[in-house]
C-alpha cells in the first residue's frame, strides 16, 4: 500500500472522544461495515451450481479444517471492526462470496460472534459460481422490517448475465429507518468490455433508490459493497452520480467518502502490481453532516477501511497487500484478498 492510515485512525479516535466530552454530550455510535470474505464455500458438493471449481472444492486434503479455520479468521475479523469506539462489533455489515445460509450460520455460530445474536437475511443468487451477497445484524440494535433480492437483469451480446442479486433491506437502526443495498457487482474479466455490465448494476441501484425516494424523499440510504470499480469510474461517477466532497453535496445525492481516500494511495484489494478500493460504502446526503454538527439523527462521523497488520502480507513482493485465503491451489492460512470497509454512525443521546 502507498500509504499507512494509522495517523488518520489516531486522530479519528481522538475526535471521537472528543465528541462524547464536549459540554457533556454522549453519543450512541454504531458501526455499519461491508467484507467481501473471498470464497466461503463448504465443503459439500452442490448439484445445482458450479461449486466445484471453488478454491475449497479444488483441496486434494483438509478441506474440512480448512473451513473451519477460515470460518475462525474471518468471524475473529469482524468481531474487532469498530470496536474501539463502539465497543462491539458491526450493528449491520453486508457480506459477498458467501455459498449459501449454512456458511453465515457457521459464521455467527462462532465463538468470536455468537454472543453478539446476528440475524441473517440472505437469498440464493442466480450467479453461476454459486456466490452471494448478505446481510448480518446484531438484533439489539436493527429491526429489519423488509427486505428483497433483486436481480439486475444485465444482458451481453443478448445472453443473460447470472450475477449476483442486489439485496435491499429496510429496518431501523435503533429507532431511525435506513435502507441498505448490498452489492457484488460483475467483475472486470473481459477488460474494457465489462464496463457496460458494472454501469448496468449501477442503474439498477438507481432505480430501488428511486422508489425508495417516491416513499421518503429524504430517506437515509447506504449502498454498499464490492463495486469491481474504484470510485473514479463511471459506474459510479457517472450513472450513481457520486460526489466526492460533503461541500458539493445536494439534496438526493450519493456522498463516497472512499474516493479521497483512493487518491491517497488507499487501497482495499489488489491484484499483481495494481491496487484498487471496490470495497465502498456510499451515504444518501440525508446521513451526511455538511457542517452544522447536527446529531440529533445518525449522521455519518467517519469512513474508514479496517486494514490491521495481522491481515497483510508481511513480506515479499505484495507486502501490504491483503493476505488472502487461497492462493496457487492451496490454502495460504489468511483472511480474505479484500479489506473491509466501514463507517461511524453517531447520534446525540437524549
Amino acid at each position: 500500500m502507498k500509504k499507512n492510515p494509522t495517523l488518520l485512525f489516531v486522530f479519528l479516535m481522538a475526535s471521537l472522544c472528543s465528541f462524547s466530552q464536549k459540554k457533556g454530550k454522549q453519543y450512541n455510535i454504531r458501526t455499519v461495515a461491508f467484507y467481501n470474505l473471498e470464497n466461503l464455500f463448504d465443503t459439500i458438493n452442490d448439484v445445482t451450481k458450479n461449486d466445484e471449481a471453488s478454491p475449497i472444492m479444488e483441496l486434494k486434503s483438509n478441506r474440512s479444517k480448512v473451513y473451519w479455520d477460515k470460518i475462525d479468521k474471518l468471524a475473529s475479523v469482524i468481531s474487532k471492526i469498530g470496536l474501539d469506539k463502539a465497543k462491539t462489533s458491526p450493528a449491520i455489515i453486508g457480506v459477498a462470496e458467501v455459498e449459501n445460509l449454512s456458511v453465515l450460520e457457521d459464521l455467527i455460530a462462532s465463538k468470536h460472534l455468537v454472543q453478539k445474536r446476528y440475524g441473517i437475511i440472505h437469498y440464493d443468487s442466480p450467479d453461476k459460481r454459486g456466490i452471494d451477497v448478505a446481510l448480518l445484524y446484531q438484533e439489539r440494535y436493527f429491526k429489519p422490517i423488509h427486505h428483497e433480492a433483486i436481480n439486475p437483469n444485465i444482458y451481453r451480446n443478448n445472453r443473460k448475465v447470472y450475477t449476483r442479486d442486489q439485496l435491499l433491506v429496510s429496518g431501523y437502526l435503533d429507532n431511525e429507518l435506513i435502507h441498505i443495498i448490498v452489492n457484488h457487482w460483475p467483475s472486470k474479466r473481459g477488460g474494457t468490455s465489462s464496463i457496460p455490465l458494472r454501469e448496468k448494476a449501477a442503474y439498477e441501484n438507481t432505480k430501488i433508490i428511486a422508489q425508495i425516494r417516491e416513499k421518503d424523499a429524504d430517506a437515509k440510504i447506504l449502498t454498499m459493497g464490492d463495486f469491481n470499480d474504484d470510485p473514479i469510474e463511471s459506474s459510479l461517477k457517472k450513472v450513481l452520480k457520486t460526489k466526492e466532497k460533503k461541500k458539493n453535496l445536494k439534496e438526493g445525492d450519493l456522498y463516497n467518502p472512499y474516493e479521497e481516500m483512493f487518491k491517497r494511495g488507499l487501497n482495499t484489494g489488489a491484484y499483481r502490481d495494481n491496487i484498487s478500493l471496490f470495497d465502498q460504502i456510499l451515504i444518501s446526503s440525508s446521513l451526511v453532516d455538511t457542517g452544522k454538527k447536527d446529531y440529533s439523527t445518525y449522521k455519518m462521523f467517519r469512513a474508514m477501511i479496517f486494514n490491521k497488520r495481522f491481515m497483510m502480507q508481511a513480506n515479499g513482493q505484495y507486502k501490504g497487500y491483503p493476505l488472502r485465503s487461497f492462493s496457487n491451489g492451496g490454502y495460504t492460512g489468511g483472511y480474505s484478498d479484500h479489506f473491509p470497509v466501514y463507517i461511524y454512525l453517531i447520534k446525540e443521546k437524549i
